[in-house]
């Protein structure tokens, strides 16, 4: 889906700002954004929940959608 990809990307985007963060001394602020993006995760193990792909599908209006299959007769 659309909005896992979205989610996988800004993830590693944000982990890539904390690292050039850490990399430039301003560690204080690393640590908050690491600490929140390591309780995000914990979320998601957890209760299998992930709060920002929920936002995501709300904003991109995506719905999971279900596969049916036909069997064709003859």
């Amino acid at each position: 889906m659309l909005s896992e990809k979205i989610q996988r990307i800004m993830m590693g985007s944000l982990l890539t700002v904390i690292l050039y963060l850490f990399n430039i001394q301003e560690i204080m602020i690393a640590s908050y954004l690491l600490t929140a993006v390591i309780m995000l995760v914990f979320v998601w193990a957890v209760f299998d929940f992930c709060p920002s792909l929920w936002v995501l599908r709300k904003i991109l209006k995506e719905e999971k959608c279900q596969v049916v299959s036909v069997s064709k007769e003859s």
